[in-house]
């Protein structure tokens, strides 16, 4: 596939994402592929998981945290597509609603979505977010005891 198709199936994806934060994950649950058994999703509510079941009811429960929510921007940080393979990193900045909260807070998260081509369109087959957009101290890796 061409890499103008790459730039309007992300385009489709930043779309999907709008509606994400409203809580609505339907459009983003169709950028994902349902075909590859191996596709996954890590997110900043969770662990990552595997298999479109799992990724699917994880997308189910982050967008059901998000309420009034819009997007204020992505910052590309890089891109690479090839015929059958491509990725894009970003930094999403968007305002939300967060977990029954009233206040509107202000979330940017690093990603990593990795996407292939199926039947005609790009597909995410992995996606990884978190909101670690700034440097952080050395200590900040270690494991606490509770960690498993």
């Amino acid at each position: 596939m061409h890499a103008s198709d790459f730039d309007e199936a992300v385009k489709l994806y930043h779309q999907a994402a709008a509606e994400f934060v409203k809580g609505n994950p339907a459009d983003y649950k169709m950028m994902f592929s349902d075909r590859w058994e191996r596709v996954s999703l890590g997110n900043p509510f969770g662990p990552f998981v595997c298999g479109w079941k799992q990724v699917a009811e994880t997308m189910e429960r982050a967008a059901s945290l998000y309420r009034d929510g819009e997007i204020v921007g992505f910052g590309n940080v890089a891109k690479y597509v090839t015929p059958g393979l491509a990725y894009i990193v970003e930094v999403e900045r968007i305002k939300a609603k967060i977990a029954g909260r009233q206040e509107v807070a202000s979330v940017a998260l690093r990603s990593t979505s990795i996407l292939r081509p199926e039947g005609g369109t790009w597909k995410i087959v992995h996606r990884h977010a978190d909101p670690i957009t700034a440097a952080q101290p050395p200590e900040s890796i270690i494991a606490s005891a509770k960690d498993p």
